[in-house]
């Protein structure tokens, strides 16, 4: 059994990753800015604190997943959006590192988030994780996020960073937007459609974090990707096929970026990632088909 450390623990995949770890009978702990509502979003057993003080540095901890950070696409990115996003993420890595190196035993393991917009607009170009990047926010916010993290390894900590793609899952995330529009039969595609959009069942995602903690060998960046990325109008037709409705209308690149300004960049441009260090380590994603994945979402509660 290890001692687990979570900081966004009660978001789509840190809430999930509770139960999964939970069910392999570790102990987890969770950092929350309200911590009194852990037990309900995590599990009975998971303990939440408010601060990293609250934690005796003669308390062991194990493995550390990383996973806080304000939602990126939720709204247009102001100069006040975008500080909340780096501080969530850039200046809250920080202060964790910093808890690491005074610690008297440092953890195993951080398991470190970050995204696949790291790379930029891939255009339709294969990427892998030794993959270059094209320098844009997305990237620079990314780069500066894995930075703080693999500070870590300066204190014996091995250091993974998750570039995750987009999380399928039924409780939250963009395809809990996208369900109303196209169950109105209103859904369609983003623009030309063409571009790539990596994506990743929410079981295989919290799967790979904890396959990651537990395999000493993993370490750098990973792509938390299924092997099958698809382009925008093809993930447009299946997830209306899944529904049992049309997606006849698509949404003009010019109207989103009118509305969204620079955050329209991540609807209108892609990564064909594939999740080539993880899958050569031998780890097995369940969903590797999205007709399969959307099915299984649409009809179980997770």
């Amino acid at each position: 059994m290890k001692h687990v450390l979570i900081t966004g623990g009660t978001g789509l995949i840190g809430s999930a990753l509770c139960k999964l770890l939970l069910s392999r009978q570790h102990q987890v702990t969770v950092l929350s800015r309200q911590p009194d509502t852990v037990p309900a979003k995590c599990g009975q057993q998971v303990k939440g604190i408010q601060s990293l003080s609250d934690i005796s540095n003669e308390t062991p901890i194990d493995w550390v997943f990383n996973l806080a950070g304000e939602p990126i696409a939720d709204k247009p990115w102001t100069k006040k959006r975008k500080a909340l996003l780096e501080a969530s993420r850039i200046e809250l890595t920080q202060q964790l590192v910093d808890w690491i190196a005074q610690r008297k035993t440092a953890p195993d393991c951080l398991i470190s988030g970050s995204a696949i917009g790291w790379y930029g607009n891939g255009k339709d170009t294969v990427i892998t994780e030794h993959s270059d990047f094209v320098d844009e926010y997305t990237h620079q916010l990314c780069e500066a996020w894995e930075q703080q993290a693999l500070r870590a390894k300066e204190f014996g900590v091995r250091v993974c960073t998750i570039r995750t793609g987009l999380v399928l899952a039924s409780t939250g995330g963009f395809l809990h937007k996208m369900l109303l529009p196209f169950k109105l039969g209103l859904g369609g595609k983003l623009g030309s459609g063409q571009q790539y959009m990596p994506w990743v069942h929410i079981n295989d995602m919290v799967r790979l974090l904890a396959f990651l903690a537990d395999n000493e060998q993993a370490q750098g960046p990973f792509n938390a990707c299924s092997t099958n990325p698809v382009r925008n109008d093809e993930l447009t037709k299946t997830l209306a096929q899944t529904l049992h409705r049309y997606a006849f209308i698509p949404i003009p690149a010019w109207l989103l970026k009118g509305v969204l300004g620079e955050m329209s960049g991540l609807l209108l441009t892609g990564q064909r990632a594939i999740p080539e260090k993880a899958h050569a380590m031998g780890f097995n994603f369940a969903y590797s088909d999205l007709q399969t994945a959307l099915t299984d979402i649409l009809q179980t509660k997770h």
